[in-house]
């Protein structure tokens, strides 16, 4: 295993569509693994292949206290979702930003596993954002993008104003 370097906000490979994965081999394996350690490195609960420059339907998750529940979701698609709820969201793609954004209250998923078998889950709470929050990097999207105008450029300030400061 080994640690991916997670590509920041406005890196323009954030915006990149990912592939559905097709081939079920050792490679896909190997990625899982990595981005569960790049993951839990950076103390995240959820990581998409896109953040760590993988263009490919690949998402790994741990919502867990003991970080002992990990989840790898290939070619995940929502296939249900009802309601709504506000949770504060922060992004290993944003360090150290946080905003509330308003996302549907439980989803039902498809997705495959490494072998490629089919599973479905159900998830409510903190485990339906991150999936959403997961499946919109692998669609190109990022969190800020639901915020208002305003409050995406006091965000993006702020993210240049740290990076300053960390230079």
């Amino acid at each position: 295993m080994s640690k991916l370097t997670i590509l920041e906000f406005p890196d323009p490979r954030l915006r990149t569509v990912a592939k559905p994965v097709s081939v079920f081999d050792e490679a896909i394996k190997t990625l899982v693994a990595d981005m569960f350690e790049t993951m839990y490195e950076a103390n995240g609960i959820g990581l998409a292949a896109t953040q760590v420059n993988v263009h490919q339907r690949v998402f790994v998750m741990d919502i867990s206290e003991q970080r002992d529940a990990p989840q790898a979701l290939i070619n995940p698609r929502i296939v249900e979702k009802s309601g709504e709820q506000v949770y504060q969201e922060g992004c290993l793609s944003f360090p150290g930003l946080y905003a509330d954004v308003e996302r549907a209250g439980w989803v039902r998923i498809e997705a495959e596993d490494t072998e490629g078998q089919t599973f479905s889950v159900q998830a409510d709470g903190l485990m339906a954002v991150c999936i959403q929050h997961e499946l919109d990097h692998l669609d190109g999207k990022v969190f800020v993008d639901y915020l208002s105008p305003l409050k995406r450029n006091m965000l993006l300030k702020r993210l240049q104003k740290q990076r300053k400061q960390a230079s």
